[in-house]
């Protein structure tokens, strides 16, 4: 193997994608060396390219979705064997980044990927999920529910609402089946009319047009449950759906969201507002993430986790910077964007 690969380098802060060369690196204790496949791309990426956030250090390799064959085992790593097909979620560190022609990945978050999913279906999985995941359920970052695959789960979200805005968008989507595994019924979420089979095909039990102002929208949810709302979860979170959420919201009820929060806490109703970070690299975040990353095999196995749809960019990792210009210019929906770092020219 060549020491060397080609990798989509951000060589200084809100700088300019461009391909180039970087050190294969090798596998620490705990960690695999990964020839990736596919790579997904996420709003995140052109958002630190824009602002600089999460990154300090230049040049920078970005991405987080990672699909492809282990090559070399890290010490102590248990569960994998070289040339076994993962996905793994990486972390915003150039030896751990997705868009380069191998990584490394953290063993206890990377997966073995079923042989009836593909590369491309697979990486379409790790932060989407891992950020539905994380707002639902952890205890620092989300409302805290108890997950589905702990024996004290039980069945107690059974017949309580839960509304998703933007059921379509990659975290919506995995909201929705996770919604689903944990029992709650009605599963209401907005989109396009044009996503509607798209999200009802993931667990929605009722839909309405993203487009209905929040007080349509509370009309039409009150005829679907007579229940309080008491989490929304806002996979949008610009400031037009994180107020419709905010008047959606019962009394003590969350609101979770995946950006900044424009609506303020109040005391005397009890809403509570949390934003989301769906990292399985911080810290808080760790154990929650290390046994529900134990469950993704069987999960996608069981058809209970079903991928984003997506599109294959052309030209490797040149066609990344294309593929976030058009998501940032709000171009691509209901489908994930996924590239071939190995047919990099």
């Amino acid at each position: 193997m060549s020491p060397q690969q080609k990798a989509l380098i951000l060589p200084k802060k809100q700088g300019n994608f461009e391909v180039g060369s970087r050190g294969i690196p090798s596998p620490g204790p705990g960690q695999l060396l990964v020839k990736i496949q596919s790579a997904a791309l996420n709003p995140v990426d052109y958002k630190i390219q824009d602002s600089g956030m999460l990154v300090t250090h230049y040049p920078a390799v970005l991405g987080s979705d990672i699909a492809g064959v282990v090559e070399e085992l890290g010490e102590g790593v248990k569960n994998f064997r070289r040339g076994d097909r993962i996905l793994a979620h990486g972390n915003f560190v150039n030896d751990l980044a997705a868009f380069q022609q191998y990584t490394l990945t953290i063993a206890i978050f990377t997966a073995k990927i079923p042989s009836s999913v593909s590369f491309d279906d697979a990486a379409t999985v790790p932060l989407g999920l891992d950020t539905a995941l994380v707002g639902l359920y952890g205890k620092e970052n989300g409302a805290g529910i108890t997950p589905p695959w702990t024996k004290s789960a039980g069945d107690h979200e059974s017949k309580k609402p839960i509304v998703i805005l933007g059921g379509s968008s990659s975290v919506g989507s995995y909201t929705i089946q996770l919604a689903r595994l944990s029992g709650f019924y009605p599963i209401i979420t907005t989109a396009s009319p044009s996503n509607e089979d798209l999200v009802r095909d993931f667990g929605a039990t009722h839909f309405f047009d993203r487009n209905l102002s929040g007080q349509q929208l509370k009309a039409a949810i009150s005829k679907a449950t007579g229940s309080p709302i008491k989490i929304v979860y806002d996979a949008i979170s610009l400031p037009e759906t994180q107020s419709v959420g905010w008047e959606l919201l019962a009394k003590n009820g969350t609101l979770v969201l995946t950006q900044s929060a424009s609506v303020k806490e109040d005391e005397g109703k009890g809403r509570k507002v949390i934003q989301t970070f769906g990292s399985p690299h911080n810290p808080q975040n760790k154990e929650l993430c290390r046994s529900s990353w134990s469950m993704v095999e069987k999960w996608l196995s069981e058809g209970d986790i079903q991928p984003n749809y997506h599109e294959v960019l052309p030209n490797g990792l040149e066609g990344i910077i294309g593929g976030l210009e058009r998501m940032k210019m709000g171009q691509v929906s209901g489908t994930k964007l996924v590239a071939h770092p190995q047919e990099t020219q």
